[in-house]
């Protein structure tokens, strides 16, 4: 949900507070569990380092992020592909065929330099 136009975007002060003290190209990451902060501009150049209950995600802050919530590039659950079996088989079939096309590669000899 949006937030009312007349309270203004949600920034964690502490957070705000790092970034008017330090310069984008001086600090580091910057630690932060505020998820739920907004990107603003003088937040561009930053890399944060966004919690997502398990460790800590960089994300490097640009112009297109700006007015989206930090918590957005920071997934919170790991895709586990689907399949089984035959997800095994195709995966096999896809390696040996990638496998053949550099050995192929490799065998084919490099066309040599005419002289003149």
């Amino acid at each position: 949900m949006s937030r009312s136009l007349k309270k203004g975007p949600y920034i964690d002060l502490k957070l705000m507070k790092k970034v008017s003290t330090g310069k984008a190209s001086t600090s580091g990451v910057i630690k932060t569990w505020a998820r739920r902060s907004q990107i603003a501009p003088e937040m561009v150049g930053f890399t944060f380092g966004v919690h997502n209950g398990k460790s800590h995600v960089e994300v490097l802050v640009s112009e297109d992020m700006v007015g989206h919530r930090l918590g957005e590039f920071s997934p919170t659950k790991k895709f586990v592909r689907h399949g089984g079996k035959m997800q095994k088989e195709l995966e096999q079939k896809r390696q040996a065929s990638e496998i053949a096309a550099a050995k192929a590669a490799k065998a084919a000899p490099a066309a040599p330099a005419k002289k003149k």
